[in-house]
């Protein structure tokens, strides 16, 4: 039975072993592990059920994890995305008042149209469509994008009305925990040390707790909350969808979530080295078990599930077939349960994994073709954009929609697919759809 698992999930070929996916797997969860206590109270912001929420975000997580490493066999974990969740519960909910059972079932209805798309194979002509050096730029763009979502957790960037951003305060002693998990991680990674950046933050939150700065946990397993007062709502109020400004919120919920997916699959892909020929292979399948976990993760009762940027993580120690994200997957069905263990994961024990692993995809750089301006402008604005303005969709707007111009401006419109054009004219829709959102 091993065997034939080892031979399904190529171990072989991808030269990675069962040591070497558990350890991958387990690095991605603690990467990612906070979102099922952020979730949870930004959904609750919103007037749902915490607990209920928890649940949800665990069992959607697992499900998408478990379907994308079975079924497509990437290490590319999923889980309900930050950002789309927040415009769920204080555009959405508190903002247009709508009720949060009628914005769940938005997120079903989006997730039924993501299904129809990814059934006609819409989304995988669009990702293989994208030319590579766009590719490159989308990868090495979500690099900077979590280094920045690391530096800002672990308190090293801070907000300035000044300047918009400046160095955080050396005074803060947790400040110095991200320092100290930054420094043991990549002194391990120089030595070659197997499994640095898990090591780096075990090591995190050992000193975290030894100095009193991450408590130590309440206790060791708890109950998982009941999912009643969420499940099956999204059924309920279908024919609320009935407005306007409802099929406005469905457009964002599917547009925010498409883009969003796709620059991610992209860019771990390419981090991964699995790209060939500038195409993703069973990228159909990949997309597939994210819309399905999409549609089932609003039948449980939270906002849209998509690929997440912290698989990189588990990318980076070794991480190369689907067993790593099976095992995200079953470390989330746990987390059910280990709830109060994993309070010592703060944002300073997972900020250093995020800071190195930006370090490694920006590598992808330098594959960009920096001598002819039709190509570096919009690459670069897609670099840029994605931690500037704290989406990945954004940033691939950005670029999307500049590509084609600068392309016809050097006389080389011919060697812009009709796919491409029709990308820049549909960003241009997306970001006044947003606007329109907000």
């Amino acid at each position: 039975m091993r065997t034939q698992l080892e031979k399904y999930f190529q171990f072989e070929e991808l030269d990675t072993s069962w040591h070497k996916e558990l350890i991958a797997g387990l690095t991605t969860f603690v990467s990612m592990s906070y979102i099922l206590f952020v979730n949870p109270s930004v959904l609750g912001a919103a007037g749902m059920d915490k607990g209920a929420v928890f649940t949800a975000t665990a069992l959607a997580s697992a499900f998408g994890c478990l379907v994308m490493g079975i079924l497509a066999r990437y290490p590319i974990a999923s889980a309900p995305a930050l950002g789309i969740n927040a415009f769920f519960a204080y555009t959405v909910v508190i903002g247009m008042k709508i009720p949060w059972q009628t914005a769940l079932t938005g997120v079903f209805v989006a997730s039924l149209i993501f299904i129809l798309i990814t059934v006609l194979k819409l989304r995988e002509k669009i990702i293989n469509a994208i030319p590579a050096d766009l590719k490159f730029a989308i990868s090495s763009g979500i690099g900077l994008f979590i280094a920045f979502i690391g530096l800002h957790d672990g308190g090293l960037i801070v907000a300035n009305k000044s300047t918009v951003v400046g160095l955080g305060s050396l005074q803060t002693p947790s400040t110095w925990l991200t320092i100290f998990g930054l420094l043991i991680t990549v002194i391990l990674m120089i030595r070659k040390v197997p499994g640095a950046i898990f090591v780096g933050m075990f090591a995190t939150a050992v000193l975290g707790i030894v100095t009193k700065m991450i408590p130590l946990p309440q206790g060791v397993i708890s109950g998982a909350p009941s999912l009643a007062p969420t499940f099956g709502v999204a059924f309920k109020n279908i024919g609320q969808i009935n407005t306007l400004q409802m099929w406005v919120v469905v457009l964002t919920f599917l547009l925010v979530t498409f883009f969003d997916t796709a620059g991610t699959l992209v860019g771990l892909a390419q981090q991964a080295g699995f790209m060939k020929d500038n195409k993703m292979p069973r990228v159909g399948k990949a997309l597939a078990a994210d819309s399905s976990a999409m549609f089932v993760g609003s039948i449980l009762g939270t906002s849209p599930v998509g690929a997440y940027v912290e698989s990189s993580a588990g990318i980076a120690v070794g991480g190369r077939s689907g067993m790593t994200a099976v095992f995200t997957g079953l470390f989330f069905v746990l987390g059910m349960f280990f709830s109060p263990l994993l309070s010592v994961v703060t944002s300073q024990v997972t900020a250093p994994a995020l800071i190195i692993v930006g370090v490694l995809m920006a590598s992808s750089l330098t594959k960009i073709d920096w001598a002819h301006l039709e190509i570096a402008v919009p690459s670069f604005l897609i670099v840029i954009g994605m931690p500037l303005t704290y989406s990945i969709s954004d940033g691939m707007a950005l670029g999307l929609i500049t590509y084609p111009i600068f392309m016809i401006a050097a006389k080389r419109g011919k060697e812009v697919s009709a796919v491409m054009y029709a990308l820049a004219v549909i960003f241009v829709g997306f970001l006044w759809i947003l606007n329109v959102g907000h």
